[in-house]
């Protein structure tokens, strides 16, 4: 589906996977880094000095995914002041991200995305029309535990809701508007919202042209705008449910020829959740 829609996003591929969920009490970290050079031994080291207990690692070159027993805030805050070359991406039970600068073709192939399981997946290709292209502006953007966004669009108050936001004690890492309204969800969400009260909240306070899929530990939902100028088309059969910005991207699902489809309706809320 990502690399069929390859001219519609050139510039940087990601993809959240959620599978595997961690035994109680320890969370997976999403890590990434800009450096061909971290020693991930030296940072794995450095953690058992911090924090006293033993680490999972899994690498792929710039990427990895950490499973520790500590708490995302404690963590995330240790990585800033210690290894501020890295990036935490996502973090949760279930939840890995990988997401990098180029086609997706070769972003699909650097971290083997055919021979990845999972009970559902977010992907984003991107073209930048607004931020830099740059590992910060890919998506999917994470502001919360086993919760990922991608976005097609552009929001036309970001900057009135990050100033919002900020004010809340919510810190950003990027210029990007995507990341504005993942952390407007997690907000809400934190508030006792439900995802569905969430989103429909988000169509009438957040302004613009949009497309979201937001996907969590349970599974996934979308939205368009009042105006739906964004493309995007459904496909549901008695095995799989897909969104894709185009048709094409899901011609070539097995069943599709047999699957219901549909555009979704503006600011309508659809939501498959397990």
């Amino acid at each position: 589906m990502m690399v069929e829609m390859s001219d519609r996003g050139p510039d940087s591929a990601g993809f959240a996977i959620f599978r595997r969920p961690t035994a109680r009490g320890k969370t997976k970290f999403s890590l990434a880094t800009l450096s061909e050079e971290i020693d991930w031994n030296t940072f794995i080291e450095t953690l058992k000095t911090s924090f006293n207990q033993n680490f999972k690692l899994s690498r792929k070159k710039t990427f990895a995914i950490l499973i520790a027993s500590i708490e995302p805030t404690v963590f995330h805050s240790w990585l800033l002041k210690n290894w501020p070359s890295i990036s935490l991406i996502g973090s949760g039970k279930c939840i890995e991200i990988f997401k990098k600068i180029g086609l997706p073709v070769d972003v699909c192939k650097e971290f083997k995305l055919k021979k990845i399981d999972g009970s559902h997946a977010i992907g984003h290709t991107r073209m930048a029309t607004e931020s830099a292209v740059n590992l910060q502006g890919a998506h999917p953007f994470s502001s919360g535990l086993d919760l990922c966004l991608v976005h097609n669009g552009s929001l036309s108050n970001h900057n009135f809701l990050r100033r919002k936001l900020q004010k809340d004690g919510i810190a950003f890492q990027t210029d990007n508007d995507t990341e504005v309204a993942a952390q407007y969800m997690s907000s809400k969400l934190r508030q006792g919202l439900s995802l569905q009260k969430t989103l429909e909240e988000a169509c009438s306070e957040i302004d613009g042209f949009f497309t979201f899929c937001v996907g969590t530990e349970n599974g996934f939902a979308v939205v368009r705008d009042a105006f739906s100028c964004k493309h995007a088309v459904l496909a549901e059969t008695n095995d799989w449910v897909a969104m894709g910005t185009e048709y094409r991207a899901l011609a070539h699902l097995p069943g599709a020829e047999s699957a219901r489809i549909w555009e979704p309706q503006p600011l309508k809320v659809y939501n498959w959740m397990g």
